[in-house]
């Protein structure tokens, strides 16, 4: 009979550290009082490990939480960054999002998980403005005991 056992992949962003991620994430937007989130934490290959929607969020919400991590670890630099470092730079703006086939959304909201000093996924959230989206995807990432890459190091 043959064996049913495989390889097992390495996982540096884990299941239990993602649902910790998304419980603080959501801890800190409810101590402070925003709206109803969406948060998704991607791994290092864009894939979802963890996606909570709260009640009352509407049909967007997760799309944009998606785009947000996805740019942001795409480019290795917080969303929030991203914009600001583009301003005035609308064809390169218009061809990252065609080239991520629309997962890429440049505002406050997606942010690096870095272990390390070195990325291992990100945080995207959607569901009040988008700093105090940031705010909560950085209170999730320290609350899991990692650093959060809004910008890159001087």
């Amino acid at each position: 009979m043959p064996k049913s056992e495989v390889f097992k992949a390495r996982t540096p962003l884990s299941l239990d550290k993602a649902k910790q991620i998304i419980e603080a994430g959501r801890a800190r937007a409810r101590e402070r009082g925003f709206m109803p989130l969406t948060l998704v934490v991607l791994d290092l290959g864009g894939n979802t490990i963890a996606l909570e929607r709260e009640d009352g969020c509407g049909i967007m919400r997760e799309p944009v939480a998606r785009g947000k991590a996805a740019g942001a670890l795409g480019f290795g630099i917080a969303s929030r960054t991203i914009g600001e470092r583009n301003q005035g730079r609308d064809a390169f703006m218009a061809a990252a999002a065609a080239a991520a086939d629309g997962q890429f959304i440049p505002v406050p909201g997606g942010v690096v998980v870095l272990d390390q000093g070195e990325v291992i996924g990100a945080v995207g959230i959607s569901g009040d403005v988008s700093d105090a989206d940031e705010e909560c995807a950085i209170a999730g990432i320290e609350a899991a005991g990692f650093k959060a890459g809004i910008d890159t190091p001087d």
